[in-house]
């Protein structure tokens, strides 16, 4: 989950680190109340998760409450690269004599945790490094290690921060770090690091994900959660124990394992390609467990998105055998009757795997018109994809 900036830089001073007093505004009279309570001359960000909000014309200094009043006005509801701006955040401005950068961030293609520290703030970290490298640093983070302050001026060292700011900016490292693991933080992202005119350094900005799969350790992050940005249908997911994601397509997705539906994708994308461009709708794993109720929930969910046209349900048995889950989508299709959502749309079942044959005859038995079976993966994709291309 990623925040916006007002929300990180909330997370940040919770955890000691040094930041601009502030607030967040959804309304010019929201920011005329925040503007009275920080001085003359502020700063107005919009909040929005992309990047180039500066270049869009979505941060702008005010000197003074009204021209901090029309500033927010200009900038809510402004489109910065398709996001609209719904909130700004206004803080007390900083005199700023130097910009660094500053980041730790989860490596998962060295399966360990890195730290990016620059001299050369207040830019893409991408274009340093393509242009300057020498003056960006990587040092790897051991998990069980972390960093304490002897990690904190490895890392000084490494990126040859200014001596007269390197014990401030230890401290900084330890705390920043404190936070990534207490927060259980894939990124924070710190640019600029700004050292001011009096020699005393501030975070600027913040840039923060969080890890969704430790949500169970953190009831507090649900509070964090843009609503008015999530999928209606992902919410519903959500609080059904589904692990669903919207995609742009026509053919709905439901598999046991998220390996097998990731390949499931991949295979109705190919054979979307051959029948009018037709894509996945969906991620949808039920998991090992595709009770009836479960595998009706799936189905519900599915079917709700107006964009579905078939449904390809792709099951290799294992702990669950296939009788069971052919079981559990006939009985899925009587509950959601008796709920009454009414079926309309074709299902294409592939099963395989443990008990594979008295699955199939539980299908054929069962006679439902609206229940196609095809015995091998790639087959049941196409079938599935001609079924969305005729719009059946």
């Amino acid at each position: 989950m990623d925040l916006y900036e007002y929300q990180g830089r909330e997370l940040f001073e919770r955890h000691g680190l040094p930041v601009l007093a502030g607030g967040v505004a959804t309304t010019p009279e929201e920011a005329k109340a925040i503007a009275e309570g920080l001085g003359d001359r502020v700063v107005v960000k919009a909040q929005v998760k992309v990047g180039g909000r500066g270049k869009a014309g979505g941060v702008k200094l005010a000197e003074g409450v009204d021209e901090a009043v029309a500033r927010s006005t200009d900038i809510l509801g402004m489109d910065i690269k398709g996001h609209t701006v719904h909130k700004v955040m206004i803080t007390v401005t900083a005199n700023v004599a130097e910009e660094y950068y500053f980041s730790y961030l989860l490596d998962r293609a060295n399966r360990t945790f890195l730290c990016i520290a620059s001299v050369a703030g207040g830019m893409d970290i991408e274009q340093v490094a393509a242009e300057t490298p020498e003056k960006v640093a990587k040092i790897a983070i051991d998990a069980n290690d972390g960093v304490d302050e002897a990690k904190a001026r490895e890392i000084v060292a490494a990126a040859a921060f200014p001596a007269e700011v390197a014990e401030e900016i230890t401290q900084i490292a330890v705390k920043l770090w404190q936070a990534f693991v207490a927060e259980d933080a894939t990124l924070v992202e710190v640019n600029p690091l700004a050292k001011t005119a009096d020699g005393s350094m501030l975070l600027l900005d913040a840039k923060v994900t969080l890890d969704e799969n430790a949500g169970f350790r953190h009831p507090d992050h649900e509070a964090l959660v843009d609503q008015g940005a999530v999928d209606p249908l992902e919410q519903r997911a959500k609080e059904k124990n589904l692990n669903y994601v919207k995609l742009d397509g026509e053919v709905g997705i439901i598999g046991n394992g998220a390996g097998l539906v990731m390949s499931t994708l991949d295979v109705v994308a190919y054979a979307g390609e051959r029948n009018g461009g037709v894509k996945p709708a969906n991620f949808l794993d039920i998991g090992g467990g595709a009770s009836a109720a479960v595998m009706a929930n799936g189905l519900e969910i599915v079917l709700s998105d107006p964009a579905v046209r078939s449904v390809f349900v792709n099951v290799f048995g294992g702990i669950t055998a296939c009788d069971a889950v052919a079981n559990g989508i006939v009985q899925a299709l009587e509950l959601l009757e008796q709920r009454g959502e009414k079926v309309t749309k074709p299902l294409v079942v592939r099963l395989d795997g443990n008990n594979a044959e008295q699955g199939r005859a539980i299908l054929d038995a069962a006679n439902n018109p609206l229940v196609q079976r095809v015995d091998t993966m790639d087959g049941a994709a196409e079938r599935a994809a001609e079924l969305a291309a005729a719009g059946v």
